[in-house]
């Protein structure tokens, strides 16, 4: 039962990766995000520019980077760009509204920077990840290692549960050689307001609450695409 389940959301990520493509357009720079469900459109565009299509990409992480220049896809520095097109990226939770919870591959600070640049931030998921409200899923706050404990303790007074993230018994380290705080805070009551309280913590490189970033979401449900906008 558990193989059928993933095979599903499997589909469905697939169904909502091959729906978002299809706003990429003939000379677009692409942002590209990170984690399983982008992969499936990583791989798509991989295969529309073998069929023609001219893209140049920006990518949120080395492992997104290293797929992309794989399937032939150009690579821009991120630093360098003033704005991008269209980005791609999963989510780990969603609401109608459009505030999202994101970094459970541990590329936050990287996705946030694409998504802001972008004049068309698509989101894509399966239905396993829309809720009414966010806060089942942790969010994920970077830091700078030296302002770890500070900002633990910053968490905790937010009436966060704070946790660092490890990985196969290794403490987790970002692509920018920095720690996650996974937080966990319940149930967000005003995402918005938690998002700003975040901000002010000295030692946070960025938060996983994506809030009045997104341009639409894709969510595939079986065979159905719903669009969020």
């Amino acid at each position: 039962m558990e193989k059928t389940n993933q095979n599903q959301q499997d589909a469905e990520k697939q169904a909502a990766a091959l729906a978002a493509v299809k706003y990429v357009k003939d000379g677009d720079v692409v942002g590209l995000g990170t984690g399983s469900t982008t992969t499936f459109a990583i791989r798509a565009l991989g295969d529309l520019v073998k069929g023609g299509l001219k893209i140049t990409a920006a990518a949120s992480s080395v492992a997104t980077e290293k797929l992309a220049k794989s399937l032939g896809i150009e690579i821009l520095d991120l630093g360098s760009l003033s704005k991008i097109d269209i980005s791609i990226d999963g989510a780990d939770e969603f609401t109608e509204s459009l505030d999202l919870i994101k970094g459970g591959g541990g590329a936050l600070f990287r996705e946030k920077i694409i998504a802001s640049l972008s004049k068309n931030a698509i989101v894509i998921t399966d239905a396993s990840k829309k809720v009414k409200k966010l806060g089942a899923f942790t969010v994920p706050v970077e830091v700078i290692p030296l302002a770890y404990q500070y900002v633990f303790d910053q968490i905790t007074l937010l009436g966060g549960q704070g946790k660092l993230r490890v990985k196969e018994n290794k403490t987790f380290i970002t692509d920018n050689g920095n720690l996650i705080i996974d937080a966990d805070f319940g149930l967000i009551d005003d995402p918005a307001k938690l998002s700003s309280s975040l901000n002010q913590i000295n030692g946070v490189l960025a938060h996983g609450l994506f809030i009045n970033i997104t341009s639409k979401v894709i969510m595939s449900e079986g065979m159905e695409i719903i669009v969020f906008e």
